[in-house]
């Protein structure tokens, strides 16, 4: 029997030395109306920047083929638990969903004045180190994942973190999801491959999106919701709504 993950790396981390003292673990498994999909919630710790990484777990615990790793990144304001919707719909396509945290109790706040693409770089930074910890992490206590084929999904703030460890690490990244970020430049590139859904009421600041001609020479897909808002893009979107979110997503998957 495969011990829980977010058991084993409580063990691992305290048997290392690593995990401060009070610091709780947590661990829920709920079978959901698939019988084989899994949930836990898991709170890690990264000694080397002091710092809990919360995370929401989506998988199929079946034999079969390595799932690929998939990590969701949350918006501004909002829950890694947030977007249950889409994180159900990867594991469908074979993935191995890791929802990241990204805000806790104590962190500054985001900046909303001035050059954002300039102020906000620190949390996005931020933002690609945990990733970066939690693809680390995982890769330890899952080495049946699927590492080569990773996949970021990130909505509104969340969007610009991932399209930024697109640009740093592309060589560790197979396809980038953006659900309407409005800051960070898609990477011009065709690898990773790269799709970015965009709200019926935000526009991306200038530069952000590359025009038509580029995003056919690059094999890009920017496809606009006329009837979703940029705060839609969570659980708490219409079941319509849901069902072009998803649609659109996997036809880029099955790609």
């Amino acid at each position: 029997m495969r011990v829980p993950l977010a058991l084993a790396l409580g063990v691992l981390e305290l048997a290392a030395g690593c995990a401060p003292a009070g610091r709780a673990v947590t661990t829920q498994v709920a079978t959901t109306p698939d019988a084989d999909l899994r949930t836990e919630q898991v709170v890690l710790f990264d000694p080397a920047r002091s710092r809990s990484v919360p995370l929401a777990l989506y998988y199929r615990d079946v034999p079969g083929p390595s799932p690929k790793l998939a990590l969701l990144s949350h918006g501004h304001g909002g829950q890694h638990t947030d977007y249950s919707f889409i994180a159900r719909n990867l594991v469908a396509h074979g993935y191995f969903v890791a929802s990241v945290q990204y805000e806790l109790p104590g962190d500054p706040p985001l900046a909303t004045s001035g050059n954002l693409r300039e102020a906000r770089r620190p949390n996005w930074e931020q933002g690609v180190q945990d990733l970066l910890f939690v693809r680390h992490a995982l890769r330890r206590m899952r080495p049946e994942l699927d590492m080569e084929h990773l996949l970021l999904v990130g909505h509104s703030n969340g969007g610009d973190i991932a399209m930024l460890f697109a640009h740093e690490h592309a060589a560790l990244v197979e396809k980038v999801i953006s659900l309407d970020n409005r800051r960070m430049p898609l990477p011009r590139t065709r690898t990773p491959r790269v799709l970015s859904l965009r709200s019926s009421d935000q526009v991306a600041d200038e530069g952000v999106l590359p025009d038509v001609a580029e995003q056919r020479a690059l094999g890009m897909k920017v496809i606009p919701l006329p009837g979703t808002r940029h705060d839609d893009m969570w659980d708490g979107a219409t079941d319509a709504q849901k069902r072009e979110i998803n649609g659109i997503i996997s036809a880029f998957l099955e790609d």
